[in-house]
């Protein structure tokens, strides 16, 4: 291989920066390829370091000159930074450089996207506008001139002065680099306003390009619903005078908090019933939730080091979900984080790319902007919510905000507000943290007079670079119930510590059927004895939503792996229990449409792995295909009148219930479609008045292999909607029948529409093929050879997009050896190729394994 190991950086070895920062102060003189950069900032020594080495972050800069208090100065320059000889001394530090933005297409630092300048500096992208210490727990005050053409200058903070060709921000509040914000552009606002608790008016702007300005409502909305939310639940208020959010195509993730100046991906906030999904405003309203909340945890109190990027992003998750299931439907917002969880978090866990919460090293942080620090990190925050009580939960938290108000933290300190607040030892809980990996709950259980005993059997698999795993602490949420279906025992949470534990529930008449795991308590993977009777018998009578959705997906789990394994058919125990759920008027449609949706292919393969069997992609596919026409043709009878029963009158609404009654009618029609050739799905396709309907009809007939004259009718409609066009491109890739998946992606990514240097894009074509287990694990491996090739290409222009679509080669290992094979030599030659990213090598290092 031709490219030299990246150097780890690790945890232990983290020192405090030599010097303090009094304040920065930026010029901006925008040019496309000339952009000039003049920092001015105030230094001096930190008492708490016993360095006084001093070297500034920097990369890809043309130095024009460096100065120390007025003096010019020649400092040593290399490709990562600046080093040169300080006084033991406050003192200022000088520097102008040149940048191109418009030829940075890796979209990190200052760069360009349609004609608009924008930054994303998280989490080292300011080392690419000027020479600093681009380190979180380096924090000060900004004050940003920018110069340039535009009509429309933004920064962090408040606006200070504006005129002809400038304009000047300045923010109060200490901040890190990486949350620096700037904005360039001739865009247009779409103008609110909020009046805090307190009473302070605040001016709320979303920037967009011209044409964008009706896809701005819902997110506006959404902003204030969070900022009144988190006074509400949290007690936070909104420091600035002015909370700004620019809509940007070109962008790496899905949005950036930085302080006042909220940059988000396109995607991410501009809707409309014409052009968004039920998905997508749901989405939207927690993303934007998310970047608000962020505004206290992150921004007013943020993380001291990278590997403390848990602390803000665990506990921000944690609190949009909080937010969306007061804004929806608590039950089925549960099941959804789960169902994420479960796909992204679990599946990191269990392959070569598993790590702790807290990692101990890393080469390249935004390799560790993972499912497991954020879904797995909002899942600890829950558990110890669960722990100790909501009351506690909350004291706790104001005591975090009095405590570490405008200070770079720990998860020791975090831990600690606990601890100080309840009298608890957390110490065990702090595993968590630490330990990488999935732990596997066994249960086993006793009954003899009237004494029901539950008895916990927790064990995690070894993880790479962990072998032994301590016992952690596991809260289980119990219920019990009668065999006539009554609940006798109440949820209670069993507070599990030691590697085997047992459970006593005295008093009761007559064997109960257990509920565990009620709420998804604990990210664990529940390996408990039972029955397909007993599964639909709580799907039909469990009180918990969570676990009666769970029961169903077992009962359809434990179907299709039968029939992979023993060439079962599918039984009428599966077929009557979701039956008897699909006819029940009385539940929650988006409930009812999550109980109809079948496992994932991805669940089903890693099922099968686990179990000792190795799964066969389109095996997969095919019985997966039959479970579906089974339900369709048990429910014959009683589709169409759900499918009629979900019409709504009026004008479109993205709220929950409405939503909801989409959600069972998308179902629905997807069942209908395998029975009538998709008469019903042509007919909503033609009346759509909302991109919701519309897409599922599109969808309902790709999937049957219909639909090629609606398929060139939407590219018609929508061929000047970047953002529809993405969902056009991923449709045909993601549902493509396997045997056509890989050439229908390769003809797309010739299709004259296709740009592969924008994120958006390139995830929404060569994502769908990835995402489409069958067709991607061709055994030809075609699919490989056109991911591996487009990953080499794109890691040129933008290795972060390149090493985060890598992972769709992260389950390698359970494959057959054929498919082994061919995967690994794709990696193999990704690895060889010359001036291959530090991203893109690290994560097919890792991925690789030994």
């Amino acid at each position: 291989m031709t490219n030299e190991a990246p150097q780890k950086i690790y945890l232990a070895e983290y020192k405090p920066f030599p010097f303090l920062i009094d304040g920065v102060e930026l010029n901006f003189d925008l040019a496309p390829r000339a952009t000039r950069v003049k920092s001015k900032i105030n230094f001096r020594p930190n008492p708490d370091s016993d360095s006084r080495e001093f070297f500034l972050h920097g990369e890809n800069l043309k130095l024009i000159s460096a100065k120390i208090d007025g003096k010019e100065i020649s400092p040593e320059v290399t490709d990562l930074g600046l080093t040169a000889d300080v006084p033991n001394a406050p003192f200022v530090f000088e520097a102008e450089v040149e940048i191109s933005p418009e030829t940075n297409t890796a979209l990190e630092g200052l760069y360009m996207s349609g004609g608009m300048y924008c930054t994303q500096c998280e989490a080292e992208g300011f080392r690419k506008i000027t020479y600093y210490p681009d380190r979180p727990d380096v924090m000060a005050t900004f004050k940003v001139r920018i110069q340039g053409s535009e009509s429309v200058l933004l920064s962090n903070g408040n606006p200070v002065e504006q005129g002809e060709g400038f304009a000047e921000w300045h923010d109060p509040w200490p901040k890190p680099a990486y949350l620096f914000a700037l904005v360039a552009g001739n865009l247009v606002a779409h103008p609110d306003s909020f009046t805090t608790k307190s009473g302070k008016e605040v001016e709320l702007n979303i920037y967009v390009r011209p044409g964008d300005e009706g896809k701005c409502a819902f997110g506006m909305e959404a902003l204030k619903r969070s900022m009144t939310w988190d006074e509400e639940v949290y007690g936070r208020e909104y420091d600035l005078d002015i909370f700004n959010i620019v809509a940007v195509d070109d962008f790496n993730m899905g949005a950036m908090e930085n302080k006042g100046l909220n940059i988000f991906n396109s995607s991410c906030v501009l809707a409309s019933p014409e052009t968004a999904t039920d998905a997508n405003f749901e989405r939207i309203e927690g993303i934007i939730a998310h970047e608000y909340f962020h505004n206290w945890t992150g921004n007013r109190i943020t993380c001291r080091d990278w590997f403390q990027l848990c602390l803000k992003e665990g506990l921000t998750v944690f609190r949009d979900q909080q937010f969306t299931s007061d804004m929806r439907s608590r039950a089925v917002k549960r099941i959804d984080d789960v169902i994420t969880l479960r796909a992204r978090q679990f599946r990191e866990d269990n392959g070569p790319l598993a790590h702790p919460v807290r990692p101990e090293s890393f080469v390249e942080i935004n390799n560790f902007y993972t499912a497991t620090v954020y879904d797995k990190g909002a899942e600890i925050i829950g558990m110890l919510k669960r722990l100790v009580g909501d009351e506690n939960y909350k004291r706790a938290l104001s005591l975090y905000f009095e405590r570490h108000d405008g200070e770079a933290a720990t998860i020791e300190d975090w831990l600690k507000v606990f601890e100080d607040t309840t009298g608890r030892d957390l110490s065990q809980f702090a595993l968590w943290y630490s330990q990488a990996g999935t732990p596997r709950l066994k249960v086993s259980e006793a009954f003899e007079d009237g004494t029901y005993i539950l008895t916990f059997k927790q064990e995690t698999p070894p993880t790479p670079g962990q072998s032994e795993k301590d016992p952690r602490v596991i809260p289980i949420a119990v219920g019990l119930l009668n065999p006539n279906g009554d609940e006798v025992r109440e949820t209670c949470v069993l507070e599990m510590t030691e590697e085997e534990q047992s459970f006593r529930f005295s008093g009761l008449a007559a064997k109960p059927i257990p509920s565990i795991l009620r709420e998804f308590s604990a990210p664990v993977i529940l390996e408990r004895e039972t029955t397909n009777a007993e599964r639909a018998f709580l799907l039909a009578h469990d009180t918990d939503p969570f676990n009666k959705w769970e029961a169903g997906r077992a009962l359809a789990k434990d179907t299709i792996t039968r029939m992979l394994t023993e060439d079962r058919t599918v039984g009428s125990d599966l077929l009557d229990a979701i039956s008897k759920v699909r006819r029940d008027d009385s539940l929650d449609p988006a409930f009812r449409a999550l109980v109809l949706a079948l496992p994932s292919a991805d669940d089903i393969a890693q099922t099968l792995f686990d179990a000792g069997h190795t799964p066969d992609p389109s095996r997969i596919h095919t019985a997966l295909e039959t479970v579906a026409l089974s339900y369709a043709t048990h429910l014959q009878d009683v589709l169409p009148k759900i499918y009629a029963d979900m019409h709504i009158d009026g004008p479109y609404s993205p709220d929950a219930e409405p939503a909801g009654k989409r959600a069972l009618q998308g179902a629905v029609l997807s069942l209908l479609s395998r029975l009538d050739g998709g008469n019903q799905a042509r007919a909503q396709f033609a009346a759509a008045d909302n991109m919701t309907q519309q897409l599922q009809a599109l969808a309902c007939l790709l999937r049957i292999d219909r639909g090629r004259e609606q398929l060139a009718a939407f590219e018609e409609q929508w061929k000047d909607d970047r953002l529809v066009m993405d969902k056009w491109f991923n449709l045909q890739t993601a549902l493509a029948a396997p045997e056509a998946a890989v050439q229908t992606t390769e003809a797309l990514t010739k299709h004259a529409a296709f740009d592969w240097k924008n994120p958006n894009r390139f995830r929404a074509t060569l994502g769908g093929l990835t995402g489409n287990m069958a067709g991607f694990h061709s055994p030809d491996g075609s699919g490989y050879r056109l991911v591996a090739d487009w990953l080499i290409k794109l890691d040129a222009a933008n290795p972060q997009t390149t090493a985060r679509m890598s992972t769709c080669f992260d389950s390698w290992r359970r494959y057959d050896a054929d498919r082994q094979a061919l995967i690994k030599a794709e990696l193999t030659r990704i690895l060889e190729t010359p001036k291959l990213s530090r991203d893109t090598t690290e994560m097919v290092t890792r991925i690789l394994g030994d």
